[in-house]
């Protein structure tokens, strides 16, 4: 009778159920061949616990295979956490891949273009010439203004011109984003060694004395000895009493004349 009861208040629910089902069922073959039991002429308890014991085995192992398939079910259906925080993993995985992949574009140029990229890169802070204006335009416009971001995969510069524009409607400082054709740093004050040396007679481009624009510009000085010394200039359209003035201009405010220049 105890073994009788206990299938009855047995309540498989687990692969330790199913173990434990396993076991009394082998107890119970084992009660039912041994020589010391006798069963009564029409007594068939011990072949119906056995029935009963081997059917609860057999819900038991199903039981499980149901729970499993629907915990592998919810699984994918729910997220893992809370909505939003679920989305920022997502964006922070995406973000992820794409430094991963520009990291790896980059890894794959030539070692003079990464060098390149790391050197415009590094013009971040720091003020350089740019042009405004779109290759459509009628002239070209340049002005001084300062590198605030460089995108390596886009290889387009985010720049602020910090002087505020004579239009009312331009809100003073701008911002632009402008490609790498459209950038000439300045010299550095620091490192002489890549400072161009402009000839007399060379067009330049150059800061007009006491504003942030840059205009075309000739060379005019012949005694300049030294690579610091400042430049004296002449610039187009700059005409006072029917004659060109010569102006002087800092060596570091002074670049190469793009070519196809429009003025």
């Amino acid at each position: 009778m105890f073994l009788w009861n206990k299938a009855f208040n047995y309540h498989p629910r687990s692969v330790v159920a199913q173990l434990h089902i396993a076991l009394l069922t082998t107890q119970v073959t084992k009660a039912i061949t041994a020589p010391e039991v006798v069963e009564k002429p029409g007594d068939t308890s011990l072949a119906k616990l056995k029935s009963f014991y081997t059917q609860a085995k057999e819900l038991s192992e199903s039981e499980v295979s149901v729970s499993g398939t629907l915990l592998t079910q919810l699984d994918a259906l729910l997220p893992s956490g809370p909505p939003g925080q679920q989305r920022r993993r997502i964006e922070g995985n995406d973000q992820k891949r794409k430094r991963i992949k520009a990291d790896s574009d980059i890894s794959r140029l030539s070692p003079t273009v990464r060098s390149q990229l790391e050197a415009w890169a590094s013009l971040k802070g720091e003020q350089v010439a740019a042009r405004v204006t779109g290759d459509n335009a009628e002239k070209d416009e340049w002005f001084v203004v300062k590198v605030i971001h460089f995108d390596r995969e886009t290889k387009e510069f985010e720049v602020l011109d910090e002087e505020p524009g004579d239009d009312e409607d331009s809100g003073g400082q701008r911002k632009y984003k402008l490609p790498m054709s459209c950038i000439i740093p300045f010299p550095k004050r620091n490192d002489l060694s890549v400072v161009p040396d402009f000839p007399p007679g060379k067009h330049v481009l150059a800061v007009y004395p006491g504003t942030t624009a840059l205009y075309k510009a000739t060379v005019v000085s012949p005694l300049r000895k030294r690579k610091i010394d400042d430049y004296l200039l002449e610039f187009d359209d700059d005409e006072e009493d029917g004659a060109l003035p010569q102006r002087t201009v800092p060596f570091h405010k002074v670049v190469p004349l793009p070519e196809g220049h429009r003025q």
